[in-house]
């Protein structure tokens, strides 16, 4: 017994993941910018509520202890550390970019290759050297192809492949269709390009097809089969493609990532080392400002600049490691939750 045909997934990844608009919007979409400065809002806001509910004034605690020089003793080790070991790993992840002569002809090669597979599948003289137009023509041509098929395959008497292919053929337009105009306005180095090129479910596109020709292997034709061949040939083109725009964005975003935390990294310094050496007693930071001690909201603010290293970071993590967990397999392999059932008839 074949599968339901309700069981397909959604074609966009907002619809596939199962998840709020926000926490996507939080995870991928939004300005890494913003991510980081949302806890860093929370983080000053708790750190100025906790200073007034204290019993004890932060002013008293300098007086008997040492809290200052004890929290920016532990921010500074951590912000040298932190930094030190992003560069690090940033430096060894684009290091796969360097290498002898022979290796980047080699590379320079299987792109040329690639490339030219793509224009023969796609029957075009030559393929388009921007990123989101390259993606774009293959969507297009994915649509072209499934038009083909589905011309094809009215020709056949067996009406229930007639009405399964329509079906499929308008659902891979309208996925077709949207994803092209994404891709459109889309630039690399911004995530629009990518995001778009998640929305593009492909790989259950070409478990489909492959589906439909095997389940309804009786009424396929030479012809019928030539259009199923060329549907999935271009198919299969672009999960390759995808990944190799995904890991170049992976990179810039790590090239990104490096330069925001050495930025943000001398200011915090400059705070931590600026609070260890000279608010070390109650009169240094001396007065009030809105009924709130002075030295509440220096320590709170002076608290939150060191924290900003460690946010970017989180930020831009969160966005990687999300890509990275809707993309673990590339093919027909399908990962995530669906609504498939064990109710499956394998044919021996």
């Amino acid at each position: 017994m074949a599968e339901s045909d309700a069981d397909q997934p959604s074609d966009t990844m907002r619809e596939r993941v199962g998840e709020s608009r926000t926490k996507l919007w939080l995870l991928l979409d939004a300005d890494r910018r913003v991510i980081a400065a949302i806890p860093l809002c929370l983080v000053f806001v708790s750190l100025v509520v906790l200073g007034v509910l204290d019993p004890a004034p932060l002013s008293r605690a300098i007086v008997t202890g040492d809290p200052f020089e004890t929290v920016f003793q532990g921010f500074l080790t951590a912000i040298i550390t932190g930094v030190t070991l992003v560069v690090t790993i940033n430096q060894l992840v684009l290091s796969q970019e360097l290498g002898a002569v022979d290796d980047q002809r080699e590379r320079m090669s299987g792109a040329m290759e690639f490339r030219e597979d793509v224009e023969t599948a796609i029957e075009a003289p030559i393929s388009p050297p921007e990123p989101s137009s390259f993606l774009r023509a293959i969507v297009d041509v994915t649509q072209t192809r499934a038009n083909a098929l589905e011309e094809a395959v009215s020709e056949s008497r067996d009406e229930q492949f007639i009405e399964r292919t329509e079906d499929y053929v308008d659902s891979l337009t309208v996925n077709a269709e949207t994803v092209g105009n994404q891709l459109e306005d889309a630039q690399f180095g911004t995530f629009d390009l990518l995001f778009a090129a998640l929305d593009y479910n492909y790989s259950w596109k070409i478990y489909e097809a492959r589906r439909l020709r095997n389940e309804h292997e009786d009424s396929v034709t030479d012809e019928t089969d030539d259009a199923f061949e060329g549907l999935i040939e271009v198919l299969k083109f672009f999960g390759p493609a995808r990944e190799h725009f995904k890991t170049l964005y992976f990179e810039w975003e790590l090239i990104n990532l490096s330069r925001a935390m050495l930025y943000s990294a001398v200011p915090a310094l400059i705070v931590i080392l600026g609070g260890i050496l000279y608010a070390d007693n109650p009169g240094s930071i001396p007065g009030v400002t809105f009924g709130i001690e002075n030295l509440v909201w220096v320590a709170s603010a002076a608290s939150t600049i060191a924290l900003v290293p460690f946010m970017l970071l989180l930020s831009f993590i969160l966005r990687i490691a999300t890509v990275a967990k809707r993309t673990l397999s590339i093919g027909p392999f399908i990962l995530r939750e669906s609504a498939r059932t064990e109710d499956i008839a394998w044919d021996e």
